[in-house]
């Protein structure tokens, strides 16, 4: 391999750095409406009222849109492949409002000042009703979130919504309670992690505007530009044919893009005004409007022997996906499904999960989905276990977990064919000088450092559903020109998959040019999530540059009159395996094709799996706890990645790198705290704390190689995985520290006073 597993510069590397016009906001003109929604004050109220003339008088005003003024059609905000598991529980604009900003108005107008203006006169009555605001009382309580008759559920996902219910079930293997009662110790704990918010740089935004066809053009910054194309015909009531969608680069979405947030808001005033139009939110609103990880209350029950067999996991999930129900019904399913199946020797599980309604803003995809919540709690139960025992709790890992050859009954009973599980732990143990360090070390002053550890599982893709297409096509002088569905968000994509193919086609790097996403031109992609696109659409790149290949020799043969069978491509010539000197080069190929062939030198692939396999990661801190204070400082983090192959072993230590980042974040740093109102009062970065690099500590990351058979070159996926190992690691380092556990994150000083007994 030429690219493949080498550190390849990515391509849009000296555009980023250079400041060259890429994003949504430098592509759209300046002529272009803005667009602001006016937001709700209440967590739950209907609207009486609404008067708008006076704000149709300001300057420059050019439309107000109420609910009275759009098209009343049920549709969801959620990414994902269609018939969409989450609920059709939305509407452009509703007079039942559900949560604090809650669109209530859409106000257009020629400039930014004019509409800030109007916001200030429209005249709106409330009839303000009780919000629920604890996911823990929201399910069968009287008061209904989503008592609409017309709230539809296309999947059978356990969703109700006269009991709050946007999903719920269960799936069971053996006798869970026999298993359990028969154990020598049982651990029963419950786990709370908080919503987080992705907080990528670029905030939510989208241009929008009719081409001369009439059509509907969406610029925007999307992780799922199909998906976007079926959400906006599903709430504007118009065929997918008359929408176009296209992603220009984006500026970071860690799952935030996977949800629609923004785009039907200036596509509903350009099809009312025929001008083009374009929404940005502010921070402010990205704070408060958005799409934030799930909250989740996690009940686990593991039973082993007093020989450290884990025999049994029992795992409740209550998770809250907020006023409407993107993402609700499948990122619970992840708390389970990808934290059980870490052990291999378990005779009996089951996973139970509820996903109710409450008045926040609704949760959405984050890097994890699911899995980030789940295993900070069985892990973190993993340690508590481990401590009764009075065992390592690496030992206990090691004797348990999941071995390559296996079948994975909580995974949707797939086979293992590939794992670094167990060497990754012997690694990252051997980094952090484990057995030295573990568990604490006093060091004077009232300071305490202490090491923790923990293990994670994550997806390639969603097997049987997600599909990546790729179009490649030689041009004229025999470079290629690869058309992508899948959107890259900064993971490195457009370069990977061009490492692919150029590998494929024993070609130059730069002889591989990557066009995506765009609805008009690109072949169908899922969309760049669930860990999918190395996996999935590199697949598809490989399909792709074998048809072409046979293409070419097919092409090959007519020129040189040979048998298609007698040939050879090396890359630059077209060759015959009988004689050496009978030859033609690509690019001469390439122009004679240009004309008398029947032959187009063009291919389009798909790509999509019936397995998912999980890449796997091993994570160990080592804090400083100040037991005066209870200030926690993350002194060390050493990291092993099992992820297949590498495709590109910087850009796969970036990604982990970050991962972990978001993932330190999530244990001592970020929280999503709403007042009794329902008000989101972390709506500023002065409110939420998201971690720099200087609070981040020492972070290593080392990458052991796997083979996965079914894997473009035998890559798996590293997105996700990497931020699932922080928050049960540093739990278990602060507990070992000052023999504190902090079940509800983040960990605070405050709340490790509290649980030392500092003060009440």
């Amino acid at each position: 391999m030429t690219y493949v597993n080498q550190p390849v510069r990515k391509k849009d590397a000296m555009a980023l750095v250079t400041g060259q016009p890429v994003f949504m906001d430098d592509i759209a003109p300046k002529e272009c409406l803005i667009v602001k929604l006016l937001r709700s004050p209440y967590a739950h109220a209907w609207i009486r009222s609404i008067k708008t003339d006076i704000a149709m008088k300001v300057p420059g005003i050019e439309c107000i849109l109420t609910y009275k003024d759009v098209p009343q059609n049920r549709f969801t905000l959620a990414g994902q492949t269609y018939p969409e598991p989450s609920p059709y529980d939305r509407l452009i604009l509703d007079p039942h409002l559900r949560f604090v900003g809650d669109p209530v108005a859409i106000v257009a107008g020629q400039t930014e000042e004019a509409v800030d203006r109007a916001m200030k006169v429209i005249k709106v009555e409330y009839d303000v009703l009780e919000p629920i605001l604890d996911l823990r009382k929201a399910k069968d309580n009287e008061i209904l979130i989503h008592p609409e008759e017309n709230w539809i559920a296309n999947c059978p996902v356990g969703a109700d919504n006269q009991r709050n219910l946007c999903a719920s079930g269960d799936q069971i293997e053996g006798d869970i309670e026999a298993v359990l009662a028969d154990c020598d110790v049982v651990v029963e704990e419950t786990y709370h992690t908080k919503a987080n918010q992705q907080a990528m740089m670029e905030t939510f935004r989208t241009y929008t505007y009719l081409d001369t066809y009439q059509r509907l053009n969406v610029i925007s910054s999307t992780q799922i530009t199909f998906h976007v194309r079926r959400i906006l015909s599903n709430a504007l009531g118009i065929p997918k044919s008359q929408i176009r969608v296209v992603k220009p680069r984006i500026g970071g979405g860690f799952g935030a893009k996977q949800t629609a947030v923004s785009e039907v808001y200036p596509a509903i005033v350009t099809m009312k005004t025929k001008k083009p139009a374009k929404i940005i939110f502010s921070r402010y609103e990205s704070q408060i409007a958005s799409s934030p990880r799930h909250e989740m209350e996690i009940t686990v029950r593991i039973g082993a022997n007093k020989d450290g067999k884990i025999r049994a996991i029992d795992l409740y999930t209550l998770s809250n996906t907020g006023a409407y129900g993107e993402h609700g019904p499948t990122t619970v399913g992840l708390s389970g499904h990808k934290s059980i199946p870490l052990y291999g020797k378990t005779e009996a599980f089951r996973f139970h999960y509820d996903v109710v309604y409450t008045n926040m803003m609704s949760a959405g995809a984050y890097r994890g989905y699911g899995a980030t919540q789940g295993i900070f709690a069985l892990e973190s139960a993993v340690n508590e276990l481990a401590d009764k025992l009075n065992m390592d709790p690496v030992y206990l890992r090691e004797i348990n977990m999941v071995q390559q050859g296996q079948r994975m009954p909580a995974y949707y009973n797939e086979l293992l064919q590939s794992s670094a599980l167990d060497r990754c732990m012997a690694r990252v143990k051997k980094m952090m000088n484990w057995d030295e360090k573990f568990p604490c070390r006093d060091m004077g002053n009232g300071k305490v450092r202490g090491v923790g550890v923990a293990m994670a599982m994550q997806g390639s893709g969603i097997s049987n559903v997600d599909v990546g297409s790729v179009t490649i096509k030689v041009n004229d002088d025999g470079f290629y020109a690869m058309t992508i569905g899948a959107a890259d968000m900064g993971t490195g994509c457009d370069t990977t998959l061009a490492q692919i193919a150029a590998d494929c086609l024993s070609c130059d790097l730069d002889n591989i040019v990557v066009y995506g996403s765009d609805t008009d031109v690109s072949p169908y992609d899922s969309g760049s999530y669930a860990s999918s696109t190395a996996y999935i659409t590199g697949g598809a790149v490989i399909k792709a540059c074998d048809s072409l290949k046979k293409r070419i020799l097919k092409e090959g043969s007519r020129l040189l009159e040979l048998p298609e069978e007698e040939l050879d491509f090396d890359g630059a010539y077209v060759v015959s395996l009988h004689n050496p000197d009978k030859k033609i080069t690509l690019k001469d190929l390439a122009n004679e094709s240009l004309h008398t062939t029947n032959n187009a030198l063009q291919v389009t692939e798909s790509n999509y799996s019936k397995t998912s396999p999980p890449p796997f990661m091993v994570g160990m801190a080592e804090v400083e706890v100040d037991t005066e204070t209870g200030a926690i400082e993350l002194i060390d983090y050493a990291a092993a990645v099992d992820c297949g192959t590498p495709l590109n072993p910087n850009l796969a230590r970036v990604q982990a790198e970050g991962g972990l980042a978001q993932g330190i974040g999530m244990a001592l740093y970020e929280d999503v705290i709403y007042n009794q109102k329902g008000q989101n009062l972390t709506n500023s970065f002065m409110q939420y704390k998201i971690p720099c690099r200087q609070d981040i500590g020492k972070v290593r990351v080392e990458l052991e190689s796997s083979y996965e058979p079914t894997g473009p070159f035998g890559a798996k996926s590293i997105g996700e995985v990497v931020i699932n190992t922080p928050s049960p690691a540093i739990a278990h380092a602060v507990y070992n520290a000052v023999k504190v556990r902090v079940r509800e994150l983040p960990i605070t000083p405050e709340k490790l006073l509290k649980e030392m007994g500092k003060f009440a």
